[in-house]
């Protein structure tokens, strides 16, 4: 990345624990959120600052296995650990953490974590039919909405509503925006930047900083200011990463596509292109959340079918050569949806995918490359 924006991004992650202690000093809430699933507009309605708590790291997994099994998925563990421990200053800060039901382990260690944090948990339907589902996630989110105001002791208008979803709608074509930039061949922008940016973006207070400081990167990243020339050859395969969140800390297999001359075009997953959404702004505020939200391509639903939607897209229009599906240890819906995802690409793109399972330990890195080498090489 250039030394100019990566400079202007760490300063922006610098600035913005000061922007989050002042929000709260002006008697702002800060609420927690766990997971794409669970509307941030109904926080940024209520004047609260939303901040993403999903666990990228393996620090805080030992302290989490005091309390939870090991065999357990280490996004799980790292969120738990996180916030047991205190050593996640967001955590820290917020007011309310909001969970959800998208897998048994999250549910049970939520039912844990209340005993730390003033917690919330979104009973989410384990399908997408509107006829049966839609009406149940509808009050499921009005009841949520209650809570953001008595929390916050801020009335959600329609009004407000309308303008946070307009916002959110905003930062979220941003995102799809700087992800976009390696549609161009080659790739002007490696993986784990876009990655970076993503997740320390996601963090700031100040939404319009946020949103100007991505668009500003896609339009250098366009001119191809920010990356260096040698790592721009039309030569490295382009990998599309799908399955699990990815975030600092997680990277690991992204890092070691780069590292052995390929490229991460973009990730499906729901720290990348998943949240490459819009509401519909022409719709009743709540209506339109609980549709699109509730479409959500998450393994968690039985049929995923939004999923294999958005695979064939972003194979398509990123021109990929492979496809890494990624799936953290004892993460049961996505392991097995792999056989799926397998089968998809191979029968509309005639494209070899390769499974990776593991977790956020650096102990089976060099297994890892060996497979990934190999990958590649078959490509």
């Amino acid at each position: 990345m250039g030394t100019d924006i990566s400079t202007k991004l760490q300063h922006i992650a610098e600035q913005n624990m000061e922007d989050i202690e002042s929000a709260k000093a002006e008697g702002r809430s800060a609420i927690g959120f766990y997971c794409v699933f669970t509307p941030t507009e109904l926080a940024v309605a209520a004047n609260a600052v939303p901040l993403p708590l999903c666990g990228t790291r393996n620090d805080p997994i030992a302290k989490a296995e005091e309390t939870l099994p090991r065999n357990l998925c280490p996004l799980i563990k790292s969120s738990f650990g996180f916030a047991v421990s205190k050593t996640c200053p967001f955590v820290e800060a917020s007011d309310l953490i909001v969970g959800d039901t998208t897998c048994d382990g999250k549910k049970k260690m939520f039912e844990l974590l209340a005993r730390y944090k003033k917690t919330h948990v979104l009973q989410l339907p384990q399908n997408q039919d509107t006829n049966v589902a839609l009406p149940m996630w509808r009050k499921e989110l009005d009841d949520f909405r209650g809570r953001i105001e008595t929390q916050t002791g801020v009335e959600i208008t329609e009004e407000r509503l309308k303008d946070a979803i307009s916002l959110m709608n905003r930062e979220r074509r941003a995102r799809k925006q700087l992800m976009d930039v390696n549609k161009v061949k080659p790739a002007p922008l490696a993986g784990s930047q876009v990655i970076e940016i993503l997740f320390k973006v996601g963090f700031l207070a100040d939404k319009m900083k946020g949103i100007t400081f991505m668009e500003e990167v896609a339009a250098e990243a366009l001119k191809g200011n920010l990356r260096p020339e040698a790592e721009r050859s039309p030569n490295r395969k382009r990998i599309l990463v799908t399955g699990v969140p990815v975030g600092l800390g997680s990277d690991k297999v992204i890092k070691i596509v780069e590292q052995s001359g390929a490229d991460v075009v973009v990730c499906e997953n729901c720290t990348g292109y998943k949240q490459a959404f819009q509401v519909d702004e022409n719709k009743a505020p709540m209506d339109a959340l609980a549709e699109q939200y509730l479409s959500t391509p998450c393994s968690v639903m039985s049929p995923n079918n939004n999923r294999l939607e958005l695979l064939k897209e972003m194979i398509t229009e990123f021109q990929v050569d492979g496809v890494i599906d990624l799936t953290w240890q004892a993460c049961h819906t996505y392991n097995i949806e792999s056989f799926t995802v397998e089968e998809f690409v191979q029968k509309e793109f005639d494209l070899p995918t390769l499974h990776l399972e593991t977790d956020y330990a650096e102990s089976d890195t060099e297994q890892l490359r060996v497979r990934i080498d190999a990958y590649l090489e078959m490509l």
